[in-house]
């Protein structure tokens, strides 16, 4: 499979990300997810199971971009001193996008109530009124965010 469509697949991504090296990259990505499921696809649909992979990675760099992004416009704002080490940086990014797949796994919902809970110190009662649900889906929307993230630290699987 690799031999047949890796060409293909790298010209596909240098034309959705516009850039040869990030392209290679993913390319690469690509077949290793391959290998790490272990599924190979019958060879009529070789492509279109390549090419389902491939966006799914081009997904998630575009959003680890934005989260990257928005790390380092928040750093920008803070005195020279107070810039963390180059670790720590990427110890932190690797943390903020651990943090958002785990979000995006929730329902809309239950990712609103979460954050306004846990960010903005939203009560029960503020949150139901402004998702519009009543105050034990709220309940049922945090827990399901709060396992969520449990599993995710404690590396628990569904």
């Amino acid at each position: 499979m690799y031999a047949e469509h890796h060409g293909w697949l790298r010209a596909w991504l240098r034309k959705k990300l516009g850039n040869a090296f990030d392209a290679a990259d993913l390319a690469h990505d690509t077949y290793l997810r391959i290998l790490k499921t272990g599924h190979l696809p019958q060879s009529d649909q070789s492509r279109r199971h390549l090419a389902q992979i491939a966006n799914g990675l081009v997904i998630d760099l575009f959003r680890r971009r934005q989260i990257e992004s928005a790390y380092f416009d928040a750093l920008a704002s803070l005195p020279e001193p107070q810039h963390p080490s180059e670790e720590t940086r990427a110890l932190v990014i690797e943390a903020l996008v651990e943090i958002d797949a785990v979000l995006h796994g929730l329902s809309a919902k239950a990712r609103a109530a979460l954050l306004l809970h846990r960010l903005d110190g939203s009560s029960y009662r503020e949150i139901a009124e402004q998702l519009e649900v009543s105050v034990s889906s709220v309940e049922k929307y945090i827990a399901a965010g709060l396992v969520a993230c449990f599993r995710a630290v404690h590396g628990y699987a569904h």
